[in-house]
């Protein structure tokens, strides 16, 4: 059977710059921060499945799930000569479990967990800025923000993110404070205020999936509230844009107007 999984996967992770422009990973820390907590979220979830809670948070679960399972000789080379270029050992755990993985989920789908794609979240995250560091205290530097892992019942209640789609990610990230608000009973549309410098920028998220500026958002938090708005976390913001995003994907494509004639074949 060809390693369509596992190539596939080899590739996103050979496109990674591990250590990235700083202008760039600091435009997407936000999304990065969301999709660090997902990832350590999830792998509370496999380690608690697979009593690997001494390996967590960046493990290669593959050997815990089938110790006996291998990639073809060909593709375990390719792996390893690119894991050699990979910095530092947790960094090289992850992306060995992720092409692992990924190559298990497709030969053998029945025997895989009902548990969330383990390795997704932190392989968007390699992708939108390369690694992390840990600190001298044992925290993680996400570049730009610093983030404790905790442990791994304390990760099993976070609130979960599904809304992994590029949309959503770009339109977590920006400068500045952000508030999220949204109708009571979190209903869009969704706005957010951003404090820059002291500057506010009052800000809804519209209809062609973009932040535009708005007037909608009163000046003070009493009267945020009397207007029937409620604040939202991250996640809840999220899941609001991947919802608008969602919708319009199903939207019918517009039909080309112009010549008339017979459709070409």
């Amino acid at each position: 059977m060809a390693e369509r999984a596992a190539s596939g996967m080899l590739n996103r992770l050979r496109a990674v710059e591990w250590v990235g422009d700083w202008d760039r990973v600091l435009a997407c820390v936000m999304s990065r921060r969301i999709l660090m907590r997902e990832y350590l979220r999830r792998a509370a979830l496999w380690a608690q499945e697979y009593s690997a809670e001494s390996a967590w948070p960046f493990f290669d679960v593959s050997e815990y799930v089938d110790p006996g399972f291998r990639l073809s000789p060909e593709t375990a080379a390719e792996l390893d000569a690119y894991l050699g270029r990979v910095p530092g050992s947790e960094l090289r755990q992850t992306c060995a479990g992720a092409v692992r993985l990924a190559e298990m989920r497709e030969q053998t789908p029945a025997a895989m967990p009902d548990l969330p794609d383990l390795y997704e979240p932190l392989v968007l995250f390699y992708e939108r800025g390369g690694e992390f560091v840990r600190d001298d205290a044992g925290g993680l530097d996400l570049t730009g923000v610093s983030f404790r892992p905790g442990t791994p019942q304390g990760n099993l209640s976070t609130p979960p993110f599904r809304a992994l789609g590029e949309t959503v990610l770009d339109a977590l990230d920006t400068t500045g404070r952000v508030s999220y608000y949204a109708a009571d009973g979190g209903r869009a549309p969704l706005l957010r205020r951003r404090v820059v410098r002291g500057e506010r920028h009052d800000e809804l998220f519209g209809p062609d999936l973009r932040w535009e500026p708005t007037d909608r958002l009163p000046e003070t938090e009493e009267a945020v509230k009397s207007a029937g708005l409620v604040p939202l976390d991250e996640i809840a913001a999220a899941e609001l844009i991947g919802d608008a995003a969602g919708r319009a994907s199903r939207q019918p494509a517009p039909r080309p107007c112009g010549r008339r004639g017979r459709p070409r074949p």
